[in-house]
């Protein structure tokens, strides 16, 4: 099954074929593990949720677990064609620090998270919460992939095929009500598996959306990468992938997601707000205090690019229409 809407990027630019070629391997072990929804709470609330599974595997679940390939691909805008990023560098130069803030640290610690068993708890401003184990989500959603540009504030940047769904799908099963207008999310904290949280930043790192982003087709929700299991270092086993804001706002590793009223406060605007506003939209005319947007470096590159507007992806724009781009970074 091939979706082939206006991007700017082939997926034939950017996956090597030999890691390509271990995506089967990888849908297929995922698609055949656990069954079943575990829902928490609220009574009658938990147990709708409940009744939403599918009894059984549907033809598209059944295809991703033979190893079907569901691919988005992607056209290119850009004067000539971009070098695919190395998976080695996607999974050796990361920002967790609850792992270290050192690039190559958290490849190095983050063996010690333990992502089986894990579940996201759903609640709030809806009128099913619920809970989901992590293993669950392929009886309801099968995998896809989408080749995405990442774009860090610091000024770096990767491409990505990720592994995943769409996460306003995701969120509509939990029916939000008339007064969810943000969805926050925040990520596991555990000191024990963690071994720099608690320090740096407050803790759990925390993000949120207005809830219009949260349901554009863009927003993603990643279980890998490179056609194999996302790695501990890169968010397992569930992460926000959104392309056309600053890799921050991307939160690992999730474990809550809620509704709300109103804005959530966020991990980055609480620890330095004269630095990160609540959108995080890529703006090459906007700079960080410390880091210029006008130019980044694809990892993999010696020579910087030109940063694009919402990182490339302008059918995003209409989300701020009459937003000041500048008050409102």
């Amino acid at each position: 099954m091939r979706v082939r809407p206006q991007h700017p990027i082939q997926p034939s630019e950017i996956t090597p074929e030999g890691v390509y070629r271990d995506r089967r391997r990888f849908l297929a072990q995922l698609g055949m593990t656990a069954i079943g929804l575990a829902t928490a709470g609220c009574g009658k609330a938990g147990d709708a949720a409940k009744a939403a599974l599918p009894a059984a595997a549907s033809p598209a679940d059944q295809a991703a677990a033979a190893g079907a390939d569901f691919k988005l691909d992607r056209k290119t805008d850009m004067a000539g064609k971009e070098a695919p990023t190395p998976y080695q560098d996607v999974t050796h130069y990361n920002n967790y620090y609850e792992f270290g803030t050192g690039k190559d640290e958290p490849a190095q610690y983050a063996n010690t998270l333990k992502t089986r068993p894990w579940s996201v708890a759903v609640g709030g401003e809806c009128d099913a919460p619920g809970q989901v184990g992590i293993d669950d989500l392929l009886k309801l959603f099968p995998l896809e992939e989408r080749v995405y540009r990442h774009r860090c504030v610091e000024g770096w940047s990767i491409v990505v095929p990720w592994d995943g769904f769409a996460l306003g799908p995701f969120l509509a099963r939990f029916k939000p009500n008339s007064r969810a207008k943000y969805v926050s999310f925040s990520t596991l904290y555990d000191a024990k598996q963690m071994p720099q949280a608690g320090r740096v930043l407050p803790w759990p790192y925390r993000e949120g959306l207005r809830i219009d982003e949260a349901m554009h087709p863009l927003a993603f929700l990643s279980m890998g990468l490179y056609g194999r299991n996302l790695p501990n270092q890169n968010g397992a086993p569930l992460r926000l992938t959104l392309p056309w804001k600053y890799g921050f706002k991307s939160i690992k590793s999730i474990v809550g997601i809620e509704f709300t009223e109103q804005a959530p406060q966020t991990t980055w605007n609480l620890s330095a707000p004269d630095e990160y506003g609540f959108y995080a939209n890529v703006n090459p005319n906007v700079d960080h205090p410390r880091w210029s947007q006008k130019t980044e470096r694809r990892l993999g590159e010696l020579f910087k690019r030109p940063t694009l507007l919402f990182n490339g992806y302008p059918e995003v724009a209409s989300l701020y229409s009459g937003l000041d781009l500048r008050a409102f970074y």
